[in-house]
């Protein structure tokens, strides 16, 4: 799988779970290199940037439990840390 593939698969199961207004994905994995949870050839370390009125009136906490059920088969897979800045558009 590359880069490509997994951030792609993110992105398009968060466009297609909050219909976002912004939205950012972005691979941090060479900043972990050597770290827990690194694999050779990357995709395990994420930052999500998302704007969506589906997060109105939510808290923090059920932004996160929401994107991360979003992204649970991504997450048991591959990614091994899943960085979250979500606000209400």
């Amino acid at each position: 799988m590359t880069q490509q593939d997994m951030r792609g698969r993110i992105q398009a199961k968060l466009e297609a779970a909050f219909a976002p207004v912004a939205l950012e994905v972005i691979d941090e994995s060479h900043q972990h290199a050597g770290h827990g949870g690194a694999r050779p050839g990357g995709e395990t370390h994420y930052r999500v940037r998302i704007a969506s009125s589906a997060f109105a009136g939510k808290s923090r906490v059920e932004i996160h439990r929401s994107i991360n059920t979003a992204l649970a088969a991504e997450l048991q897979e591959r990614v091994h840390a899943l960085a979250i800045e979500a606000r209400a558009a």
